[in-house]
C-alpha cells in the first residue's frame, strides 16, 4: 500500500460514514409477499436516504417510492431538537428518510422529513405531504391505513391519511416536562425501545406512553467555543438518581382514555410493548435493579393487567430484540437464560439448548420462529464472530444463513430478506428468498473500500477469548515483531470480534501504519453465554484482565512486541484504554481514550446500576471500577504512561465532565497527558473532517509515544 492510499482511507472512511452510505437497510416485507420496502441512499457518499420498493411480482423491479430531494424541493433538511435527540440515541448519522412505518398491508408508508409529515403510496409509487402541525416525530399509520398517528410538541395526534384535514390531539402534555408517545432517555439509550405508542390491530385505539421527566436532575451542556450561546438543558438520570416517571394509557379515537395498571413503584421500567392480532397487548416491565421482570397482558377494556410470566436473575435480566411476542396459538414467545444458556422458549417449552446463544427473535410465523443466534458454549465448533439465522420449531432447528459471516433477516410469510456480511468480501449482500430459494438481490450502492483486512479470527488464553488479529499486508514471516495496538470495545453490548469484512477496516488501517492490531472480546462482551456476559457484575475491571490474557496468549503465535503495547478505544473502549495505562503500566505503554467514562456515578441509571447497583448502597464498588473518585485517581500505578483523551463537548451520553474530571485528577497527581476537546461534537463523530483527522492524530500520538519513526 502506498503512502497516498494510506492517507486516503481516513477521508474515504469518514465521507462514506464507515461505508454505510448506499447500503440498503430497514426492510419490510408485505404480508402477501409481493413487495419489499427499504431505505437506501443513491450513492456511497450521499447521506440522503430514499424510500424504495422492490416489486417481486413485477419482474423484480426496484423503484423509488419517495425521494427527499424532490419532496423538499431541493431545500436543506431542518431537524428539530427532539429529532436530533432521537437520532443521537439511535446513533443515526444519515439524512433524508431515516425511518418509516407502514400499515398492515404494507401499502402505505409514513415518515417525517425536515419536521414535516409525508406518506407514500407503495403500490402507486407516489408520495405527498400531509399538512399538520410540526415538527412531526415518529409518524405511524394505523393498520387499516386510514389514519396516521404522530407526536408534535409532546402531544400525540392523529390525522387523516387521505389528507382530509381531520387532525386532532388525543393527548396533550399537562406540563413542560410531560410527553406523550415518546421514549424517555434510558428507554431509547439503554433498553432498545425507541418508540412510545402502538396502534391496536383494529385501528380503533392506541397504547401510549406518558413520560414525566420532572423528577430527573437537570444538567447543562455548554458550548465553550461559543460563550454567547445559552447552554442546553438536558434531563440526565445519573446512577442513583431519579428516573422519568413512565405510565401507559389506552386512548380511543372516540376520545376515551383508560389508564393501564401495574405496580409502577416496583416495576418502573417499561421495556417492551407488543400489540398484535395474536393476543392482548403485552408488556415487559422491569424492577429498577433489573433482577426481576414481569410479562403482563393488558385488558384493553379496563386497563387491568395479569401476569403471564415472571423472570428472575441474581445478576440482571438482559433485554433482547423481538420479544416478548405471542405465537399464533396464543403461547408466550420469549428468550430466557436457563441452565447456563440463552434459549428460545415458547409457552412452557424450551426449543433450543446450549449449542446456540440466542440474540433476537426476528419473526414469529405460523409454524416456526425465526431467530438470530451465535454459537453457544456447547456448540460443535466455536464459529468465532459469526451470527446466523435459524428457523426453530418443536421439530428442531434449521439454519437459514450459509457460510461464515454475520447474518440478519426480515420475514413475512414465505418471503425472507437475508442480509449477509462476510469476512472475505466488503459490504453486505442482501438476498430475497421465497420458500427458502433466492429470487432477487437488493443492490448496494456503497463504495468499495481501498483496503482489505488481513484478518485472523482465533481464540486466546485459558478462557478461549475470541480475538481478531490484523497484520500489515506486507508483513512476512521472519520480519520480526511489531508494536501492538489493542483496539477493543471490550464491554457489554459491544461485540467487536465479528466474522465480517468492513468492521475491521479501521483496525487494518492502523495495522498498515506498522502495528499488529489485536481486537479481543473478553468477559462482558455479548455472544457466548449468559455466564460470560454476567461475569462482570460488580467487576467491570475484569474486562482489562481479559485484554491482557488475550494479548499474552497470542504472543507465541503472532509477531507481537510486548515491549511496545498501546490501546485505543471509544466509550467503554475509552474507559478500558485509560484504565490500561493507569492500572497496568507494566503491560501497556500508551493509550488513546475516546469519550471515556471516568466517574461511573456520572453515567445513566439503567446501564450502570445493571452492573454495579446503586452508588449509595455500594460506594466501594463504584470507586473500585471508576478511573477517579472524589479523592483523585482510583488505584493508579507507576510508571506513568502517555495518554491522549478525546471527547466531544456536546456529548449528552458520556458527558464531557468525565474527561474534564479525569484530566483534573491526572494534573493533581502530576501526570502529563493530552486532551483533545471536540467542539460541537456529540458521542458520535459523523463530521467528515473530524472523523478523518481523529484517525491521523491518533496514529501520530501512538507513534510518538511508542518511539516509532
Amino acid at each position: 500500500m502506498t503512502s497516498r492510499q494510506q492517507l486516503s482511507f481516513p477521508r474515504q472512511y469518514a465521507r462514506t460514514q464507515r461505508y454505510s452510505l448506499g447500503v440498503p437497510r430497514a426492510f419490510t416485507v408485505s404480508p402477501d409477499g409481493s413487495r419489499v420496502v427499504f431505505l437506501r441512499s443513491p450513492s456511497g457518499t450521499d447521506r440522503a436516504n430514499r424510500l424504495w420498493v422492490l416489486d417481486l411480482d413485477d419482474g423484480m423491479r426496484e423503484r423509488v417510492a419517495a425521494d427527499p430531494e424532490a419532496l423538499l424541493g431541493g431545500a436543506e433538511e431542518e431537524l428539530s431538537p427532539e429529532e436530533r435527540a432521537r437520532r443521537e440515541r439511535s446513533r443515526e448519522g444519515a439524512g433524508g428518510i431515516v425511518g418509516y412505518a407502514v400499515d398492515g398491508a404494507v401499502e402505505l408508508a409514513a415518515f417525517a422529513l425536515s419536521g414535516r409529515l409525508f406518506v407514500a403510496e407503495l403500490r402507486a409509487g407516489t408520495a405527498r405531504e400531509l399538512r399538520v402541525p410540526g415538527p412531526v416525530i415518529d409518524p405511524r399509520p394505523s393498520p387499516d391505513g386510514r389514519l396516521v398517528a404522530y407526536v408534535n410538541g409532546g402531544a400525540l395526534r392523529v390525522t387523516d391519511a387521505g389528507g382530509g384535514g381531520d387532525d386532532r390531539a388525543l393527548a396533550e402534555p399537562e406540563g413542560e416536562h410531560v410527553t406523550y408517545g415518546l421514549a424517555e432517555f434510558v428507554a431509547a439509550e439503554e433498553m432498545g425501545r425507541s418508540r412510545g405508542f402502538w396502534w391496536s390491530p383494529e385501528s380503533d385505539r392506541l397504547l401510549v406512553a406518558r413520560a414525566d421527566d420532572a423528577p430527573v436532575q437537570r444538567w447543562w451542556i455548554s458550548d465553550p467555543a461559543h460563550p454567547d450561546r445559552e447552554p442546553v438543558k438536558v434531563a440526565y438520570p445519573a446512577a442513583g438518581t431519579a428516573d422519568a416517571e413512565v405510565s401507559l394509557c389506552l386512548l380511543g379515537l372516540d376520545g376515551t382514555r383508560t389508564e393501564v395498571e401495574w405496580d409502577r413503584a416496583r416495576y418502573p421500567y417499561l421495556a417492551r410493548v407488543h400489540w398484535s392480532s395474536g393476543g392482548a397487548p403485552l408488556l415487559l416491565v422491569q424492577a429498577r435493579d433489573q433482577r426481576t421482570q414481569l410479562y403482563l397482558a393488558v385488558d384493553p377494556a379496563t386497563g387491568s393487567t395479569r401476569t403471564v410470566h415472571v423472570d428472575e436473575d441474581p445478576d440482571w435480566l438482559e433485554l433482547l430484540g423481538g420479544v416478548p411476542a405471542w405465537a399464533p396459538d396464543g403461547r408466550l414467545v420469549r428468550i430466557a437464560d436457563e441452565g447456563g444458556a440463552r434459549v428460545l422458549a415458547v409457552g412452557d417449552r424450551t426449543l433450543t439448548g446450549p449449542q446456540l446463544h440466542l440474540r433476537a427473535v426476528l419473526d414469529v410465523g405460523e409454524n416456526d420462529v425465526l431467530v438470530s443466534a451465535s454459537a453457544g458454549e456447547e456448540a460443535a465448533e466455536p464459529e468465532i464472530g459469526e451470527i446466523h439465522v435459524y428457523r426453530v420449531n418443536e421439530l428442531g432447528v434449521e439454519r437459514v444463513s450459509d457460510g461464515p459471516g454475520v447474518h440478519a433477516a426480515v420475514r413475512s410469510g414465505a418471503v425472507t430478506v437475508l442480509a449477509s456480511a462476510r469476512p472475505g468480501e466488503p459490504g453486505t449482500t442482501v438476498r430475497v428468498l421465497r420458500e427458502g430459494k433466492p429470487v432477487a438481490e437488493v443492490v448496494s450502492y456503497a463504495e468499495r473500500p481501498g483496503l482489505s483486512p488481513r484478518l485472523t479470527l482465533t481464540e486466546s488464553g485459558p478462557r478461549r477469548i475470541p480475538c481478531a488479529v490484523l497484520l500489515p499486508r506486507d508483513h512476512r514471516e521472519g520480519d520480526g515483531p511489531l508494536p501492538v495496538l489493542l483496539d477493543p470495545y471490550g464491554g457489554p453490548h459491544g461485540q467487536r470480534v465479528v466474522a465480517a469484512h468492513n468492521p475491521h477496516l479501521t483496525s487494518q488501517w492502523f495495522a498498515e501504519q506498522g502495528f499488529a492490531v489485536v481486537v479481543a472480546d473478553g468477559r462482558g462482551a455479548p455472544g457466548r453465554s449468559p455466564g460470560w456476559e454476567k461475569a462482570v457484575k460488580d467487576r467491570l475491571t475484569l474486562t482489562l484482565d481479559d485484554q491482557i490474557e488475550a494479548l499474552h496468549g497470542l504472543a507465541d503465535r503472532f509477531p507481537l512486541d510486548l515491549g511496545r503495547v498501546a490501546m485505543r478505544g471509544w466509550s467503554f473502549g475509552g474507559y478500558l484504554a485509560a484504565m490500561a495505562v493507569l492500572r497496568r503500566p507494566d503491560v501497556f505503554h500508551a493509550a488513546v481514550a475516546g469519550a471515556p467514562m471516568s466517574d461511573l456515578r456520572l453515567y445513566d441509571t439503567h446501564y450502570m446500576e445493571r452492573y454495579l447497583g446503586l452508588p449509595e448502597e455500594a460506594p466501594e464498588v463504584y470507586a473500585a471500577n471508576s478511573l477517579i473518585t472524589d479523592d483523585g485517581l482510583s488505584a493508579p500505578e507507576n510508571p506513568h504512561r502517555p495518554l491522549m483523551i478525546i471527547h466531544g463537548l456536546a456529548d449528552d451520553n458520556v458527558v464531557a465532565a468525565h474527561t474534564l474530571r479525569l484530566s483534573s485528577a491526572l494534573l493533581a497527581a502530576g501526570r502529563p497527558h493530552e486532551v483533545l476537546p471536540l467542539t460541537g461534537v456529540t458521542h458520535m463523530t459523523p463530521q467528515e473532517q473530524v472523523a478523518e483527522n481523529l484517525l491521523l492524530l491518533q496514529v501520530d500520538f501512538l507513534k510518538r509515544s511508542l518511539g516509532l519513526a
